[in-house]
């Protein structure tokens, strides 16, 4: 057992949205693994799920990721047919 706990990193002023408990928090309360930020204001950390899914669907619909002349839809995993 461990005679000191760690402490999360964060200051206030600074805004978290907590994955796990799906709040927004100013510090940080929970560990980095299950927050998303820091975000300048509440209302920022407020949006942070919107703001994931549009980054997540622009970097989806990117033809930088996207290299037709491959036929594949980029990443890796794919394997090239004959």
């Amino acid at each position: 057992m461990a005679l000191f706990k760690k402490r999360t990193v964060g200051k206030p002023g600074e805004w978290y949205y907590c994955l796990r408990h799906q709040k927004v928090e100013e510090g940080p309360d929970c560990p980095a693994k299950d927050r998303f930020g820091p975000y300048a204001s509440r209302q920022e950390a407020e949006h942070a799920m919107e703001t994931a899914r549009e980054r997540n669907l622009e970097w989806e619909t990117d033809p930088r990721w996207h290299d037709p002349s491959k036929g594949g839809s980029g990443g890796s995993g794919g394997t090239e047919g004959p």
